[in-house]
């Protein structure tokens, strides 16, 4: 027996990739073995058109890059941080459709054809967003870094409507962590806002 035909589990385990990659991507159960040249190329570039902060950006990306990275290294939208990258501190939260979403666990060619808006995209000119202009005035962060994702959250939450109190706040927020403990000056910022007709 030779080497290529060694039935061991390496070769095993490819050939079960193998397979059901092809089934992944064509729908179909292959009636034999496939052959890696049998697949699409994967790994390799592919054109997403994102719309981002109202300008539609056509990029060429891996299929596996995070919208966090897309924004950050290939747009160099910097403002959105990555923190923990496993969707646990909200340092990278961005809005998608409006929506808060964790931009490090979201794949970018998953936000095609939708709108995303990062905290650069918030003000309109030099006036700053409602939130932003909360975060200034009533303190609201210490080192920074979390501030972006804090701020991005804050707009989604209010837009959800769902919070009503300040523990509502508290606890819709509690996926974006403060290492510096700015807490009760975010929940006034947000309520701030809130409060506001």
């Amino acid at each position: 027996m030779t080497a290529d035909n060694d039935p061991n589990r390496r070769n095993f385990l490819q050939g079960v990739a193998a397979s059901g990659l092809a089934v992944g991507l064509t729908g179909t159960v292959p009636t034999g073995p496939v052959a890696a040249a049998d697949l699409p190329a994967l790994g390799r570039p592919v054109p997403v058109r994102l719309n981002v902060n109202g300008a539609d950006h056509n990029l060429s990306l891996e299929p596996r890059v995070t919208l966090l990275d897309a924004l950050r290294e290939v747009m160099h939208l910097t403002g959105s941080k990555k923190g923990c990258d496993h969707g646990q501190c909200g340092a990278c939260t961005v809005l998608v459709d409006g929506r808060r979403v964790n931009s490090c666990l979201t794949l970018a060619a998953a936000a095609a054809g939708s709108k995303v808006t990062t905290i650069e995209g918030l003000a309109e000119g030099d006036n700053l967003h409602p939130v932003q202009a909360a975060f200034i005035k009533h303190d609201a962060f210490q080192c920074g870094y979390c501030t972006p994702g804090q701020i991005c959250s804050g707009v989604g939450l209010l837009a959800e409507g769902h919070a009503k109190s300040d523990d509502d706040v508290r606890e819709l927020m509690s996926g974006n962590i403060c290492r510096c403990g700015a807490y009760p000056n975010i929940v006034a910022a947000i309520r701030e806002v809130q409060e506001k007709p």
